[in-house]
């Protein structure tokens, strides 16, 4: 006589060894460190007017030359410039915009000789890369030197920054930009003053004194 029912099967229990996914995540680790280029904190140098009174008076006399180019940063996105001596009569006071097709556009228009050096010193670097990285670093190091140079070289620009108490932060980080997209390296931050707010009510213009 048969036995009655089925054969019982044996229930196998199922078990995933994570053992080696330790090994491949400590190569992955290794591969992300040796790999990963770390950032550092770019910094932008500013060169802010000194509180002594005789090192101001100099400053002051050092940019009161036709190359000098004050621009004024006021609230609603207004920003406006005018250039050489302020006590210069009928001096231009005008207001732009930001971007290439403004404030940039100015001082390019001023700075051009800088810029075409800047230019042609970039080719020239593009031309002699390598991927040795020892020269790379080399490359990198004499382009830093030469691009100083030609920035602050005699006949290129002073700026004159000066942003109102209306003035936003980001308005004043893209002025600040335009510094070296236009390849002025003599530059300063200052504030409106009586006689900057003068000048802009007779073009019709109103700007806050910064206190």
């Amino acid at each position: 006589m048969a036995k009655k029912g089925g054969s019982k099967q044996k229930k196998m229990n199922a078990r995933v060894d994570f053992t080696p996914m330790v090994d491949m995540i400590m190569l992955l680790v290794t591969f992300f460190m040796l790999c990963t280029t770390l950032l550092k904190p770019q910094t932008m140098e500013i060169t802010m007017p000194s509180d002594k009174e005789d090192i101001k008076t100099e400053n002051k006399s050092q940019v009161a030359t036709d190359e000098a180019i004050t621009i004024i940063i006021d609230k609603d996105n207004k920003i406006y410039y005018f250039m050489g001596k302020q006590s210069a009569p009928l001096v231009p006071f005008t207001e732009t915009a930001y971007g290439k097709d403004g404030i940039r556009k100015v001082l390019l228009q001023k700075n051009i000789k800088a810029a075409e050096q800047a230019l042609a010193l970039k080719k020239e670097m593009e031309a002699r890369y390598s991927s040795n990285p020892a020269v790379a670093d080399a490359n990198q190091k004499e382009y830093k030197e030469r691009i100083q140079k030609i920035k602050n070289a005699d006949g290129t620009p002073t700026v004159i920054i000066k942003p109102s108490d209306a003035a936003t932060y980001n308005n004043l980080i893209d002025v600040l930009d335009e510094m070296q997209n236009c390849y002025i390296g003599k530059y300063v931050i200052d504030k409106v003053n009586a006689s900057d707010s003068i000048m802009a009510s007779e073009k019709g213009f109103t700007i806050m004194t910064t206190k």
